[in-house]
């Protein structure tokens, strides 16, 4: 898609503001290291480090186990009790998907592909970077994507992350992908609803805007949010959110025994960088992603896919 044509069809998309802001950020800030987003150093953006880390790992007869490590996924079973779940729901399961870097990790990949075509849920989400690098060309991510969304069962719901680009969200789209750009959607069963709002990158390119996002949900009504970075917790709380599904930290990824991270690349509580979590009436989950991030290694931190029970208290 020529540029022109690119920039009309997200403004049809997104509406004019939306979509020129982003593009614009994305042209000033995308490969910076230092400065931009909620925290101050962004490790992914240095790609002279990718090199030093990976020959540090050799020189230590460690890599290849963190390469075999990084495609051993597993898949993690988690349940959100709630009152406020309307009764239809009780027993809706979301397949939660996050942090794929499909071009990076495409042995991961297979493996999530063979690990879906057996589950059983009611929809997917999706949380964000789907293309390994931070910049430049996100064809071959995008063709990864296409292969991995051809075994999921639909409907699937999707957001940025700080390493996807906005000109991938009309593919993204093309490919049955529901991408929420701040925007909200409305899941029925006979009666009842609950509402599944989704937010645009909030950790590096700050183009989020929850209030947008959660507008159309009606009062006293069942809420979750998809958001990249569990980062905007509190933002999501007091906008009275249910649940809250993330990505972004990779749980570390490079962990010390015990999964005890060494950095999560994020401004939150560390009890907040992987797993199940809560933050006043709010559930919350952050996943340590299906694929991998600057090197594809992984230690003494699987990677993951889950599927969230949804149970009425």
């Amino acid at each position: 898609m020529k540029q022109k044509e690119l920039l009309a069809a997200l403004e049809q998309r997104l509406g004019r503001l939306h979509a020129r802001q982003r593009l614009g950020i994305e042209a000033d800030h995308e490969a910076q290291i230092f400065g931009q987003g909620l925290n101050f150093f962004h490790i992914e953006n240095w790609y002279s480090v990718h090199s030093v880390i990976r020959n540090t790992l050799k020189l230590c007869g460690l890599y290849w186990r963190g390469r075999r490590n990084a495609e051993r996924v597993v898949v993690k079973r988690n349940d959100v009790t709630s009152r406020r779940l309307p009764a239809r729901f009780d027993g809706f399961t979301i397949l939660h998907i996050s942090d794929t870097h499909v071009d990076i990790s495409q042995r991961a990949m297979q493996r999530v592909a063979g690990l879906v075509s057996g589950l059983q849920y009611d929809v997917c989400v999706l949380t964000g970077d789907f293309r390994g690098a931070t910049f430049g060309p996100f064809e071959a991510a995008l063709k990864g994507m296409e292969q991995l969304v051809a075994r999921l069962k639909p409907p699937l719901y999707g957001v940025l992350g700080n390493h996807d680009t906005i000109q991938m969200l009309p593919d993204l789209e093309a490919m049955g992908i529901r991408m929420l750009q701040n925007e909200c959607e409305v899941i029925t069963r006979g009666d009842q609803s609950i509402y599944l709002a989704g937010v645009d990158d909030a950790h590096y390119f700050r183009v989020d805007n929850i209030e947008k996002a959660a507008e159309p949900i009606l009062d006293g009504a069942f809420g979750i949010l998809l958001s990249h970075t569990p980062e905007i917790y509190r933002q999501a709380a007091h906008a009275g959110f249910d649940l809250l599904l993330s990505g972004h930290t990779h749980g570390g990824q490079i962990c010390l025994p015990g999964s005890i991270p060494i950095t999560l690349d994020s401004v939150l509580p560390r009890r907040m960088g992987a797993g199940a979590w809560n933050y006043g009436d709010m559930a919350g989950y952050t996943s340590v992603g299906a694929g991998s991030s600057v090197v594809a290694v992984r230690y003494n931190c699987p990677p993951e896919i889950t599927l969230h029970r949804l149970c009425r208290a």
